[in-house]
C-alpha cells in the first residue's frame, strides 16, 4: 500500500539510541527529523555556521531522496542555532539551497546541543504527491 507510513534510517548514533528515524513519509508529507552536520561520527564545518548549515541541510535532502524527492517539494524548514551572532551565515546557507523554492521557515535561537560542537540543527518537511506514487 502506497499510503502507508514509511520510515527511513541514517548512519546517525542517535537514531538507535533514542528510537527514531531519520525521515517518516505519510501520506502526502515527509518529514525529515532534527539533522545535524554529521557523516556517521566527523562532524562537518567545526566552528563554521554557514558550513554546518550547508552539511546539516545536505543531510536532509539526501534523506528526502529516499523518497524520490528534492529542495523543490521543501514546504518547511527548521533551523535551529546555538548563538545570535550565526543567523546570517545560517541564513545564506538556506537561501542558496532554498531561496528559489521559498518554504516557511523559523530559526530558533537554543541554548545548547547533545554535541557541543554543534552549531547549528535542521529540519524539513516535504510535500509529496501522493496521486503521483500510485
Amino acid at each position: 500500500m502506497t499510503d502507508a507510513v514509511r520510515r527511513v534510517q541514517s548512519d546517525s548514533p542517535w537514531e538507535e539510541a533514542i528510537g527514531s528515524a531519520r525521515a517518516v513519509a505519510a501520506g502526502d508529507r515527509v518529514l525529515v527529523a532534527g539533522t545535524m552536520p554529521f557523516t556517521g561520527s566527523v562532524l562537518h564545518g567545526e566552528g563554521d555556521p554557514y558550513e554546518q548549515a550547508l552539511s546539516a541541510f545536505t543531510n536532509a535532502l539526501d534523506a528526502l531522496k529516499e523518497f524520490g524527492l528534492g529542495a523543490d517539494s521543501v514546504i518547511r524548514t527548521r533551523m535551529y542555532l546555538t548563538h545570535l551572532r550565526d543567523v546570517d551565515a545560517v541564513g545564506r546557507a538556506h537561501k542558496e539551497l532554498f531561496g528559489e523554492v521559498r518554504p516557511a521557515a523559523t530559526l530558533v535561537v537554543v541554548s545548547r546541543f547533545a554535541d557541543s560542537r554543534v552549531l547549528v540543527e535542521v529540519e524539513v518537511e516535504a510535500f509529496r504527491d501522493v496521486e503521483k506514487i500510485r
